[in-house]
């Protein structure tokens, strides 16, 4: 027996067979090509469910189910997506539909969520009852995993970090608010603040890291400043670093997780962010006299975490 997970993006659909060890057997993507029909994306994702199976010589029927990780808000009561801005889905049967075209058991959950318990099954947040893991990509996404179960409140909206404010007044964000936290703290607040930084310094050794270009600026270009001495790069920064743990310090302060465990591109500066964001949390969390205290712990499964985490969401149903 194995688990079927789907993680169903904007830009790709990935399907992987997840073995009980909660090891990927196999896996393979195919472009979501948007926009298109519910019921196109349906059949794709049905047509390259069979062809892994088939290739891993594997019989579908012995799927214990399959798990589907999507963007927006998915209600994991009734398994309809009721709405998903960028995929254009409002109230999408999309387990009734995946059950008619597989002929097996259907779960799914909010992609976020969905990686942040793969994080919890089988990565880096292992080891506790509770973790929360910030993803920190385009925008700032984030699931919470309280006593073993997914934190979704109630209206399956819960865990939307990144729409948090750090600074009142601050930068305009999409969801209509102003100096939320995931504009200063995803990859692409660091990189406004990084063209800022260049545009006011124009001898910063950022524009010969980006070739002269800001259209070639991206997460790693102040930290490779930063790394090249540069005064300016380091500003940026340690300012990036400030934003972003009092954001973690929220979180903290809020959930008391036992681990805290962030992705995204930016988490692969390993050490260079988490001893410095550790300092920030050790000086100001509110459970600073505590005898236990939260873990800090970069993300270990990259883009597996949403395979994995919606292969096994099935679990927390049929226990």
């Amino acid at each position: 027996m194995y688990q079927i997970g789907v993680d169903l993006g904007g830009t790709n659909i990935a399907i992987g067979l997840v073995d009980d060890e909660r090891k990927i057997i196999l896996k393979d993507s195919v472009p979501t090509a948007l926009p298109r029909s519910a019921q196109e994306i349906i059949e794709d994702i049905a047509t390259l469910t069979r062809s892994l199976a088939e290739r891993a010589g594997l019989s579908l029927s012995d799927a214990r189910w399959v798990g589907l990780g999507t963007p927006g808000t998915a209600n994991v009561q009734t398994g309809v997506i009721e709405y998903a801005n960028n995929l254009k889905f409002e109230n999408v049967p999309v387990c009734k539909m995946l059950e008619t075209a597989l002929g097996r058991p259907i779960y799914i959950e909010n992609d976020a969520n969905a990686a942040a318990y793969g994080e919890y099954v089988a990565g880096a947040a292992q080891g506790g009852t509770s973790a929360v893991v910030i993803t920190l990509g385009t925008g700032v996404g984030g699931g919470a995993i309280i006593d073993g179960n997914i934190y979704h409140g109630s209206n399956f909206a819960g865990g939307e970090f990144g729409h948090t404010v750090i600074r009142v007044g601050g930068r305009p964000c999409t969801c209509g608010r102003h100096g939320c936290w995931e504009t200063y703290s995803s990859a692409t607040g660091l990189i406004q603040t990084t063209v800022e930084a260049m545009k006011a310094d124009k001898s910063s050794k950022m524009w010969e890291i980006a070739d002269g270009d800001l259209s070639k600026v991206n997460g790693k270009t102040a930290f490779d400043g930063k790394r090249a001495g540069d005064a300016t790069a380091t500003r940026v920064v340690d300012e990036y670093l400030i934003d972003l743990g009092q954001g973690l310090v929220n979180v903290i302060n809020i959930f008391q997780p036992d681990v805290l465990c962030i992705g995204g591109g930016v988490s692969k500066e390993g050490d260079g962010i988490i001893k410095p964001l550790e300092e920030i949390i050790r000086a100001e969390r509110y459970s600073k006299f505590a005898k236990k205290q939260t873990v800090l712990r970069t993300a270990s499964l990259g883009n597996d975490a949403g395979i994995i985490g919606a292969a096994m969401i099935g679990n927390l149903y049929t226990a």
